[in-house]
């Protein structure tokens, strides 16, 4: 009996303690991240509410991210949009091409490694647009043609960077994606970004499935690479 008791009160220090860190988590997202991000949704539905966020929405964060890489990147943030969230705000004009105006571009706070475990899980459960993610499987495989449906045939690259310092500017660069995001939140944003967010930049190209798969594959293989050596 005294045995049944003490697992009866270990389990509930343990929801308790569950339930505190998840509490813990949320009010951190509130008071550090709310004023740039959206925790609620929904999507903006004009491009004047659109420009008023500062960073992407988060309240499907956990269709969208992977674990681990928020709890690395939140403790040591770096920029994923080179020209911040709204390209024609952060740039300046060159003798030779729009540069980017690195004045105007303001840093991502830094979190402890607790904070950033904290923020992790509590963004891990915000899974609105759970909907849009299909049941089928993603099976990570050669790509032997991604590349080139990245960089010819749908012109990715004019807006994406494949390495540093090449390839577009104006959207997030994907050579570290396949680390970021989950494979079947990119299946379904590229088959359908404004089901996402009906103002995304990001066109609906169309893809049909198996090159779908080949572009995903390909930003795989991208983030297999260790830039930070390069």
């Amino acid at each position: 009996m005294m045995i049944m008791i003490k697992i009866l009160a270990l389990a509930v220090l343990v929801l308790v303690s569950i339930a505190t860190a998840e509490a813990d988590g949320i009010a951190l997202l509130k008071s550090q991240c709310a004023s740039c991000h959206s925790l609620d949704g929904p999507a903006a539905s004009s491009l004047t509410e659109l420009k008023m966020r500062k960073g992407p929405d988060l309240f499907y964060a956990g269709n969208k991210y992977q674990r681990d890489w928020m709890v690395e990147w939140l403790q040591k943030p770096v920029r994923i949009r080179p020209a911040g969230m709204f390209y024609g705000e952060h740039i300046k004009q060159s003798e030779k091409r729009d540069m980017i105006d690195e004045s105007t571009l303001k840093p991502h706070i830094a979190l402890s490694v607790t904070d950033a475990e904290s923020a992790a899980d509590a963004l891990m459960a915000l899974k609105a647009n759970s909907n849009l993610i299909d049941d089928k499987p993603f099976v990570a495989a050669g790509a032997p043609l991604g590349e080139m449906a990245f960089d010819k045939f749908y012109g990715c690259m004019a807006c994406h960077l494949i390495e540093p310092g090449y390839g577009g500017l104006s959207g997030p660069e994907v050579y570290t994606a396949g680390r970021r995001l989950q494979p079947k939140f990119m299946r379904s944003f590229i088959n359908n970004p404004q089901a996402w967010n009906p103002k995304s930049m990001m066109p609906n190209k169309h893809v049909p499935e198996a090159n779908v798969d080949n572009l995903i594959n390909f930003i795989l293989d991208l983030a297999k690479e260790d830039w930070d050596a390069k």
